[in-house]
């Protein structure tokens, strides 16, 4: 009788295989550590100018120069309110019209052209018009916001649809339920978690068309912020405004997923 064989050590490169939670957090936070560390020793030993990469600690200094005089809580909530509303009033009008062009022909072949025409272009070429219809005040920044998510988040929403399997939705018809019986019931519920990970897909672009909604006209906001900065060469104010809309971002990012989690486990346990 032979010996049993000690179990093989799992490697780290296995295909869609779950490795220890602490390598996974871990690796992350080791890759952040050693960006920050290489940012520093650049910028302590002199090989970049500080008017382009100031050092981390002026960052620093700057993060707290806008705490204490309330400038970055001003700025915050003025971008989180932007982006949230124009974010909202896109997923409210994508919503129905990504669900009708993923179950009906007729209006896949009705709005897909003109959505695939809009969404090639680029949104900040429409900041002038935009500026010309709505002036300058928020509804002006919602509609950048609006016009960088709605068309993509369509096609994305319709795609989520059209992944329910067709076997579902016949086998359905055999239980005698009627056609709007099988929408809601049966592609609707299917297709919602791949929706609300639309949500959270087009909520990241959002956050990415802010600096373009808030490029003219803005008094407050983050990307008023960094606009304002690079008239002055304030590279410090720039970065920090950037890594502040990073990690705005990622808060909603990872809010998203958790939330994913708790509304769809069995998707998720399908997933590991």
């Amino acid at each position: 009788m032979q010996p049993a064989q000690a179990p093989r050590r799992q490697s780290l490169l296995e295909l869609r295989v779950e490795i220890p939670a602490s390598i996974y957090i871990g690796s992350g936070v080791a890759l952040i550590a050693a960006l920050l560390f290489v940012w520093w020793l650049v910028t302590a030993l002199g090989f970049v100018p500080p008017l382009f990469l100031p050092a981390p600690a002026a960052v620093v200094k700057e993060l707290f120069n806008q705490i204490s005089d309330g400038a970055l809580w001003l700025d915050v909530k003025a971008s989180v309110y932007r982006i949230m509303v124009g974010w909202v009033i896109s997923t409210l009008l994508a919503l129905p019209v990504g669900i009708l062009m993923g179950n009906f022909k007729f209006f896949e072949g009705l709005f897909e052209p003109f959505i695939d025409l809009f969404r090639y272009m680029p949104a900040v070429a429409f900041v002038p018009l935009t500026i010309l219809w709505m002036g300058v005040g928020d509804s002006q920044k919602f509609s950048i916001l609006f016009i960088g998510t709605f068309f993509q988040q369509v096609l994305m929403i319709m795609d989520n649809v059209k992944n329910v399997q067709i076997d579902l939705i016949q086998i359905s018809y055999t239980f005698g339920l009627s056609k709007w019986e099988v929408l809601r019931y049966v592609v609707l519920r299917a297709a919602l978690p791949g929706i609300w990970d639309t949500f959270r897909i087009t909520l990241g672009w959002a956050w990415t068309y802010l600096v373009v909604a808030e490029l003219v006209a803005a008094n407050v906001g983050l990307g008023y912020r960094i606009m304002r900065a690079q008239r002055f060469l304030q590279t410090d104010t720039i970065i920090l405004g950037i890594i502040v809309i990073g990690v705005l971002g990622l808060i909603t990012d990872y809010a998203f997923k958790f939330s994913y989690r708790l509304f769809f486990p069995w998707v998720e346990g399908k997933r590991g």
